[in-house]
């Protein structure tokens, strides 16, 4: 598929990411709604879809985005409820896309919002099956990744000093991002890094998301119909590439290749890019070894070159690459399964030119990509990537 700029996200929005905040989603959902409708001055009439991510603190219930309707007064013609964890903010927009361009609405609030940290007892919902893994030693995502990290340190070898410097640049971030997680505000050094504890050798504290709760969106339409709006500001996707359980029949599977290796050379294709175009990447970041890794498969570097790659590329927000310019999940705090979102935003928002003290130069493009789900024996469950442009 050519590049094509039919397709505009207008708006965004997004709570602050607290730590047992105490909200419902519903709540940190309608702050987010507020936010777009005060930024972009559209009627909420004007809605007619909604593309929602699914959540820990209420996937028990069946009719989640049928309340959610309710909740924020919306009458949508099109609904779409997105499974994919942290993968799913970005895939609601190549769904919402698909949705607009078929004639199915006009125009698509895409939202995911999440309280799994001050959610109940039992958060994950069945998202984790502990009767499969608990006997193999898998104590949630963090033994999954554990093992993942350890595998790559096997084959490639791992530099702990590329880690530090990553959760180092991301902490950086956090600190001029108001809506970052409180406790997270603190800055760290290399040598924090390197101290912390082990969670799961070789995995460290520091390398791994604080679960909390929080809520962002934006708003999706076509440009034609951006433009009768008008919107102030829009940007464009243009290159979307996705998998879901990518080598999963295969039993003897690497677990240190993911689907990036076919969603990220998707994408590029679509936005007729390669990665020395991309100007920044908001990759998901639920352990730093993921970053490694999404940068690896999508082509910034070859395979086992991802420490040298982060070590002699300037990643800061003045930097070649910008990286998760808000701090990602690890320094701002994973909003639950809203977390994929936090940095789509934090990508829209740079590409508006509203990031404040951590605004990129020369904002032109950026890369976000998507996570979801972590099984045993294999790598991440589903791998997605965008690819947005401006005007």
């Amino acid at each position: 598929m050519a590049k094509r700029k039919d397709i505009a996200v207008i708006g965004y929005g997004e709570t602050k990411v607290t730590l047992r905040g105490g909200r419902t989603s519903y709540e940190l959902a309608a702050e987010v709604l507020d936010q777009i409708l005060a930024q972009t001055g559209i009627d909420k009439n004007r809605i007619d879809g909604l593309a929602i991510a699914e959540t820990m603190s209420e996937t028990s219930n069946p009719f989640w985005p049928v309340y959610m309707c309710e909740v924020l007064g919306l009458s949508p013609a099109w609904t779409q409820v997105n499974g994919l964890g942290g993968a799913s903010g970005s895939g609601a927009i190549a769904r919402a896309a698909a949705a607009i361009r078929d004639g199915m609405c006009e125009t698509v609030f895409v939202v995911a919002s999440d309280a799994q940290s001050t959610g109940s007892h039992y958060p994950e919902q069945g998202a984790w099956r502990h009767e499969f893994l608990y006997p193999v030693g898998l104590r949630g995502p963090v033994g999954s990744f554990g093992l993942l990290t350890q595998r790559y340190r096997h084959q490639f070898g791992l530099k702990d000093e590329a880690l530090a410097k990553l959760a180092v640049t991301q902490r950086k971030h956090a600190l001029m991002n108001p809506n970052a997680c409180d406790k997270l505000r603190v800055p760290i050094t290399e040598e924090d890094y390197l101290k912390s504890k082990y969670v799961s050798y070789p995995l460290r504290m520091l390398d791994s998301v604080m679960v909390c709760d929080g809520a962002n969106g934006v708003l999706v339409t076509s440009t034609e119909n951006a433009k009768k709006l008008g919107a102030k500001k829009m940007i464009h996707p243009i290159g979307y590439g996705e998998i879901t359980n990518y080598k999963g029949a295969d039993q003897l599977a690497d677990i240190t290749e993911s689907g990036f290796m076919v969603a990220g050379p998707k994408a590029l294709k679509q936005a007729e890019m390669t990665p020395k175009d991309i100007r920044m990447i908001m990759p998901y970041d639920d352990f730093l070894i993921a970053i490694l890794l999404t940068l690896e498969h999508i082509g910034f570097c070859g395979r086992g070159e991802g420490s040298d790659f982060i070590l002699n590329t300037d990643l800061s927000y003045k930097g070649k690459l910008p990286l998760n310019t808000s701090g990602g999940q690890i320094s701002a705090g994973q909003p639950g399964l809203a977390g994929g979102g936090l940095n789509l935003v934090e990508g829209v928002r740079q590409m508006f030119g509203e990031a404040g003290e951590r605004q990129v130069s020369d904002p032109r493009n950026c890369m976000v990509t998507g996570i979801g789900g972590i099984p045993y024996g294999r790598n991440w469950a589903v791998s997605n990537v965008l690819i947005l442009e401006q005007s």
